[in-house]
């Protein structure tokens, strides 16, 4: 039978990630979602997994990006452990009726082979990303040696690269498979600034292009 406390507590731990994941990319998250205690989340959305109080499904989050509120992001918790095609089909024609083209799938153990591919066969119109339960049971960026983390728009980096009369695969990389690019949703081709608290200069800035 399902320990209901520690599985509540897991659910807690995880969605308070996320909301903290979707307030570091830039989508507009309440202070009162990113310090949500325990106590509150069971009293939102219950504390007996086992009796679906809460199901997964009712973890679903919708949230919208700063800059441009039409830039919005689903974050689903599928039910099943094993996520397999079918579910992905749901999840993208629910993001089709509400014209949203980016989603996280939150997954319990595993994907099936063919729902993987199905999301490479989604981009680049729908960007699906997945990531493990155990993997945001802890949020990595909050270890200190993870630096902050900024994306650069398209302008600002050809007016990075010109200003230092670089190309673009004269800089530094960072993979896109990394823990800390996954966390940022960071894509191929894009550049990244990282500034790190320096002793002598106060900050310390460097540039990552991502592969």
């Amino acid at each position: 039978k399902m320990d209901d406390e520690a599985e509540t507590y897991r659910l807690w731990r995880i969605r308070k990630t996320v909301m903290q994941l979707c307030h570091d990319r830039g989508y507009l998250v309440t202070q009162h979602e990113l310090d949500q205690s325990l106590e509150e989340f069971k009293e939102e959305f219950g504390d007996k997994p086992s009796e679906r109080r809460p199901g997964r499904q009712d973890l679903t989050i919708l949230v919208a990006h700063n800059d441009d509120p039409t830039d919005q992001m689903f974050v689903f918790f599928p039910e099943e452990p094993k996520v397999g095609v079918k579910t992905i089909k749901t999840y993208c024609q629910r993001m089709q009726e509400e014209n949203i083209q980016r989603a996280i799938i939150v997954v319990q153990q595993s994907m099936t082979p063919s729902a993987k591919q199905s999301l490479f066969d989604m981009a680049p119109k729908y960007i699906l990303e997945q990531f493990l339960e155990q993997e945001l049971l802890i949020n990595i960026t909050e270890h200190e040696l993870v630096p902050e983390h900024v994306v650069l728009t398209p302008e600002e980096k050809s007016e990075l690269l010109t200003r230092y009369k670089l190309k673009d695969h004269q800089l530094p990389r960072i993979q896109a498979g990394d823990p800390v690019a996954r966390y940022f949703g960071l894509k191929r081709g894009q550049v990244v600034k990282i500034v790190r608290p320096s002793e002598t200069a106060g900050r310390y800035v460097t540039y990552r292009l991502v592969q």
